[in-house]
């Protein structure tokens, strides 16, 4: 039998509220077993950009880095918020140890190729991106990888990289080793039939289900990237991934039952 592993992404809005980020970080610590933890930014990139007069671009949830965004957000992902969150785990016990996917070539990806968007300084990556052997190995000797949004592609370059894609590659790339159970953990109880109302969460969705609210705009720009990374993780081996609310992240360890499992 495969150990578990849990592998948990964690948005701005947590982030950027440092009661809830702490009451989540505890329950993280208290998971038992090999986990891993992957962030994204918030607002302190923006607000940083916009004190330097750094206009920042958004479409469909992704941003488009220049220059002067990637040093932004390497210095606010890969340095406040990552070493952060690695602190406040080792208060909580849990040895963290923290990375941008450059430490130790762990995510090597490709400058992404667009017909008609420049998106900058993005990577993407694919499950052959991922060090799995690295992280296997810092599992084995009990440490807690805590991964953030930035990667490189070993040619001296460094890129910003959606978290949440990051989150659903690396479980890939992992699943073929563990029993590993994804878990994106955002300020909703799960994907909202509803946007208006925060009780209209599906419990399951499926690929159609999903094409439908996003054909009919019900759902939020910032849940697609969730969603699409969410049902390329479980199409490639991943045993089980679930969209649920931060606050509830030691209930679904307990129970299972929490927020928007996906299925196929």
């Amino acid at each position: 039998m495969k150990e578990k592993l849990y592998i948990i992404k964690i948005g701005g809005t947590l982030i950027d509220d440092k009661k809830s980020l702490k009451a989540f970080l505890m329950q993280f610590s208290e998971i038992e077993g090999a986990k891993i933890l992957i962030h994204g930014g918030g607002k302190l990139a923006e607000t940083l950009a916009e004190k330097l007069k750094i206009r920042q671009t958004m479409i469909d949830g992704r941003r488009i880095t220049n220059k002067k965004t990637l040093k932004v957000v390497t210095m606010v992902y890969a340095g406040r918020i990552n070493k952060n969150l690695v602190a406040k785990l080792q208060s909580f016990d849990c040895n963290a140890i923290g990375f941008s996917g450059a430490d130790g070539n762990v995510i090597k990806a490709e400058k992404r190729q667009h017909p008609e968007i420049d998106f900058g300084f993005v990577g993407d990556i694919d499950e052959k991106s991922i060090n799995h052997e690295l992280i296997i190995n810092m599992i084995n000797l009990g440490l807690v990888p805590v991964f953030s949004a930035i990667t490189h592609d070993k040619k001296g370059n460094l890129f910003n990289t959606n978290a949440d894609t990051i989150a659903g590659t690396i479980a890939q790339a992992l699943s073929k080793h563990f029993d590993t159970e994804l878990l994106f953990c955002f300020d909703k109880n799960g994907v909202l039939e509803n946007i208006e109302d925060e009780n209209s969460n599906l419990k399951t969705i499926n690929k159609q289900e999903f094409s439908e609210l996003k054909s009919e705009g019900k759902l939020h720009k910032g849940i697609l990237p969730k969603l699409e990374n969410a049902f390329r993780a479980k199409e490639n081996g991943v045993q089980k991934v679930a969209l649920i609310k931060e606050e509830k992240l030691s209930d679904q360890i307990k129970l299972g039952n929490e927020g928007t499992e996906i299925c196929l």
